[in-house]
């Protein structure tokens, strides 16, 4: 379906600024609310996890620079996992990076974005400073992954190919809705939002070509945007009301023409009544990430852990050929060369060849495997010359990010592994129990258990939480001061 112009207004825009308006935390099904805590714990362990890494260090100083960052406390928010505050937008900003800085979280994947990266920080530090119930917040944040998760679908992974991250692009929109939500914008101010954060959107994929940190910026960027173009909107500010739909709407703009032929407007509201009721959720179909890469890699990695597991010898391997979608190849396959030698270790997140000798040598792929030590490793690197990718025809992507493994052995016989549907897939989903015990793993590699176990108690009974202010208190703690002091009356009042 092609991407023309609709005459006013927007329905998607219409649509989703409806749903969002209605939504009534009391009315969606237990077990999406419950995931959608469980999302946001992970979100939450992602950046816990990342505490002590030099891009979180490095941005939190950063940050810090920015001029205006030195304000009263009494006007300023938290940082995960930081002591120091900062103002509120400068701290939505730096909890952005930190949620997604590991490439530790979630993707919906219909879409190919991160939604709850840019989502929840733009909730998180504007919820507390407004001391909103748990329950406001969580409300916000459904929102905000359903009609995220809708716009990016439009667009059938047309974006990534015209150069965009939709993270930052379709982040802008959904943060958004969601702070438009969280203020209480009537449905024509949620239009407005949208309008206003059309002007606002962006996210350039070309850190791939070297592996440079800009991508870790593109959530909290679209956070802040969304904050701005909500609260434009609640003071009124004039905007498009077609930003999805007019001639220099989202997707003309952000696609040429042949990926204009292929986007699917219905795919903006489906499963969204003329009441604004949802009768679907999209929040369902949002992977959890078991391995901190690329999500585009993770089937070809976990078939490789199981042929490890089957005992390959590896010493012995002459080839290995990676069948995977056409729709990745850009993003961690190529250039084929560069892949085959990462340098940093965001260059080993997007990089095929590591995952899978990863996988093969070591039967893990963790957050170990990402140190210098690691995709250093001159095994390692031998074996990653030897591994190839070809474009796989039966690939169900983005449905599904397919990957098969084809080993080829020096006395001429081959092992053959395929992954058709990813591990973390709805299809195939992490449970419940297994997100929190990645939280507790992320969570205490630099603060003490008691610690972690108190942040998963209070974001799992976030609907019941009086305050979003306490778990603030909670989160923006450093690693080395003592966790303050909760208990579960005062989480459950």
């Amino acid at each position: 379906m092609t991407a023309t112009t609709d005459p006013r207004p927007d329905r998607i825009a219409t649509t989703l600024a409806g749903f969002t308006h209605r939504l009534r935390l009391g009315e969606v099904p237990a077990e999406v609310s419950l995931r959608a805590r469980h999302l946001m714990l992970d979100a939450i362990g992602c950046a816990l996890a990342a505490r002590q890494e030099d891009f979180a260090l490095r941005f939190e100083k950063a940050v810090h620079a920015l001029p205006g960052a030195n304000v009263p406390a009494a006007c300023t928010a938290g940082a995960i996992g930081f002591a120091r505050r900062l103002p509120l937008r400068d701290a939505v900003l730096l909890n952005g990076v930190l949620t997604h800085g590991l490439d530790y979280d979630d993707t919906h994947m219909a879409g190919v974005l991160h939604l709850s990266v840019s989502v929840l920080p733009s909730l998180f530090s504007l919820a507390a400073a407004n001391d909103a119930s748990g329950a406001d917040m969580l409300a916000a944040y459904i929102a905000g992954l359903e009609t995220g998760a809708r716009i990016a679908s439009v667009a059938r992974s047309g974006f990534h190919g015209q150069g965009f991250h939709p993270t930052g692009v379709v982040g802008a929109f959904a943060s958004a809705l969601a702070v438009g939500r969280l203020l209480g914008l009537d449905a024509d101010a949620l239009v407005a939002a949208q309008g206003v954060a059309l002007s606002l959107a962006s996210g350039s994929l070309q850190f791939i070509e070297d592996g440079s940190w800009t991508k870790r910026i593109h959530p909290g960027w679209a956070a802040n945007a969304g904050l701005t173009a909500a609260t434009f909107a609640q003071q009124g500010i004039p905007a498009p009301d077609a930003p999805y739909t007019g001639r220099y709407g989202l997707f003309r703009s952000y696609l040429d023409a042949t990926r204009q032929a292929q986007v699917d407007m219905a795919l903006g509201t489906a499963g969204i009544g003329a009441d604004g009721r949802a009768s679907t959720w999209e929040l369902d179909n949002i992977a959890v990430k078991p391995f901190p890469m690329c999500h585009f890699v993770h089937a070809s990695a976990d078939a490789a852990i199981t042929l490890h597991r089957n005992g390959i010898d590896v010493a012995r391997i002459r080839s290995v050929e990676v069948a995977v979608p056409a729709g990745v190849v850009q993003s961690v396959c190529e250039p084929l060369a560069a892949k085959q030698r990462p340098t940093s270790d965001y260059e080993a997140k997007f990089s095929l060849p590591y995952a899978v000798a990863s996988g093969l040598l070591r039967g893990r792929l963790g957050l170990k495997e990402l140190e210098p030590a690691a995709f250093g490793d001159a095994t390692v690197r031998a074996l990653m010359q030897r591994i190839h990718y070809v474009e796989d025809p039966a690939s169900t992507f983005p449905r599904h990010y397919t990957g098969e493994v084809r080993v080829e052995m020096e006395d001429g016989s081959t092992q053959v592994q395929r992954e058709p549907i990813n591990r973390g897939h709805a299809e195939r989903p992490l449970t419940n129990d297994e997100v929190r015990e990645k939280f507790m793993d992320n969570a205490t590699l630099w603060f003490p258990r008691s610690h972690a176990e108190a942040v998963c108690e209070q974001v799992l009974a976030l609907d019941k939480l009086p305050s979003v202010r306490t778990l603030e208190s909670l989160l923006a703690t450093d690693p080395s001061m003592p966790a303050p002091a909760t208990t579960s009356a005062a989480v459950m009042h």
